[in-house]
């Protein structure tokens, strides 16, 4: 019998769980998520989040709470008589009366390997800080943040060039596997539950804006990291002399390179950039207001002598 579940979720990371458990045969009785948000160069127009989208097209009620602190916020929820909650990146605090708001619980779907990783951005610090593998969850929530019991894990290697979004869409499919998974050994009485450990807990906390700006004075490693780890978005990012004007660009891709000179300094015409240690050869750029373009590419626009010092 299948079984009847709030899905609580925000971002396109949680539409393919959304999309698994409902032709899995689950029952999806309603679907929280983010309120539409002001969008537009003038801000005046409203878009729905991308799991409300995608309840939407499937028939499912869509909830939009700002808080669900209230007692009436609760109640309804206590109203659709669910079995589970899933919830995947949804954004709002979950209180007590919430996680116990259903027969069963509710059950997270984490992006990295408990405890390492626990909040928002687990995916960006996992390539920031240079880990070699990561992997997708499964947990039975509780109060605390990302503390709750492990049901299910795959881990995940994570390549040397890899960026935050390549890793973002591997996770994804692999959540909404993992996650029907889940639902399915639920319903069937035999979902495990693990503690996690209390070592090695690290916390992944929201990307700051200060954090973007690309400081080349640190290791190569590190920039290199840096760059990927915010790829696409927010986007790592500097300043060049381009067209005789200073030009912020992003920098949305990279790898490891040769040589070494004072930070910031071009030294080929490859786009390889000297860092406080070794160097990185930049592989895509996108100007403010253009596409992303490969090095080649940008170069064919916006000549860079060797000998130019980014800032």
């Amino acid at each position: 019998m299948a079984l009847k579940i709030i899905f609580m979720g925000t971002p396109d990371f949680a539409v393919p769980a959304l999309r698994a458990l409902r032709e899995a045969g689950h029952e999806i009785v309603a679907a929280y998520t983010q309120p539409p948000r002001q969008a537009g160069r003038r801000g005046l127009e409203l878009t729905r989040s991308p799991v409300h989208a995608a309840a939407e097209a499937l028939g499912i009620e869509v909830r939009t709470p700002v808080s669900l602190k209230s007692q009436d916020e609760q109640a309804a929820f206590r109203a659709f008589d669910a079995d589970a909650a899933v919830v995947i990146a949804y954004g709002l605090l979950l209180p007590k009366e919430i996680l116990e708001g259903t027969r069963l619980g509710s059950f997270n779907g984490h992006a990295s390997a408990l405890p390492r990783w626990r909040g928002a951005a687990p995916i960006q610090r996992a390539i920031m800080a240079g880990d070699r593998e990561t992997a997708m969850m499964v947990m039975k929530m509780d109060e605390g943040l990302d503390t709750g019991p492990v049901a299910l894990a795959e881990y995940v290697a994570i390549a040397p060039d890899m960026t935050a979004g390549e890793l973002h869409d591997e996770l994804a499919g692999i959540c909404a596997a993992l996650m029907t998974r889940a639902m399915a050994e639920l319903e069937a009485g035999g979902l495990g539950l693990e503690p996690q450990g209390d070592d090695a807990v690290t916390y992944a906390k929201k990307i700051d804006k200060a954090e973007t700006r690309i400081d080349w004075s640190k290791p190569a490693a590190e920039v290199h990291n840096t760059i990927r780890g915010l790829s696409p978005f927010p986007g790592a990012w500097c300043e060049m002399e381009l067209g005789g004007k200073r030009e912020r660009v992003k920098l949305l891709r990279s790898t490891l390179g040769a040589g070494g000179g004072a930070p910031g300094t071009v030294l080929d015409g490859d786009l390889t950039i000297a860092c406080g240690e070794g160097a990185v050869r930049l592989v895509t750029l996108q100007k403010a207001g253009g596409k992303a373009l490969g090095a080649d590419d940008f170069l064919r626009g916006n000549p860079v002598a060797p000998g130019t010092v980014f800032a």
